[in-house]
């Protein structure tokens, strides 16, 4: 199965946001590249809250681009084999923390957002990864900066994608 293809029956299993979730369903049927970053009319990236529910703290990233703090997550590469194992091989890698686990039930959220051209959207598929109780984080050349969040401190330094993720993610716990 190609990863297009997974792509497609995720969305379909994801129970929530129908008419976002119709936009990634639309987009993959009308552009078989969708899946990666060369697609001009927008691609989905995947992406993963790192959580750690027993300190009650979220891990986020300093996007090195962006200047935002953010959850881990990027551009699904041709070895991913599914949405779920790149949002976790993004999160491995910008976090540094070995032993993440995806939360189960699939994506927490959807989120589209513009970016610059030549590419015009981004369709992130977003998870949530639990950090083992030992988890140290190391900084990844991604980020300016990697820093543990207390639940409530993440709306005065996140967006609102970020913010209605942690929520997403809260309610699955």
């Amino acid at each position: 199965m190609s990863l297009h293809d997974d792509a497609v029956l995720v969305l379909k299993a994801y129970g929530g946001q129908e008419e976002l979730r119709q936009v990634y369903l639309d987009h993959l049927d009308a552009h078989p590249d969708g899946m990666y970053k060369p697609c001009g009319a927008g691609h989905l990236t995947s992406s993963a809250l790192v959580v750690d529910p027993s300190r009650g703290r979220v891990l986020l990233t300093l996007h090195k681009k962006l200047g935002m703090w953010l959850q881990m997550g990027g551009h699904c590469e041709p070895d991913d084999v599914t949405v779920e194992a790149a949002a976790l091989r993004e999160a491995t890698e910008e976090s540094g923390i070995a032993g993440l686990t995806l939360l189960p039930g699939g994506p927490v959220r959807l989120d589209r957002h513009p970016i610059p051209a030549p590419c015009h959207w981004h369709l992130d598929v977003q998870y949530a990864a639990l950090a083992p109780a030992d988890a140290v984080a190391e900084i990844s050349e991604e980020s300016l900066d990697l820093r543990w969040f207390a639940y409530e401190e993440v709306a005065g330094v996140a967006d609102t994608s970020v913010v209605r993720l942690l929520e997403n993610t809260l309610d699955r716990l």
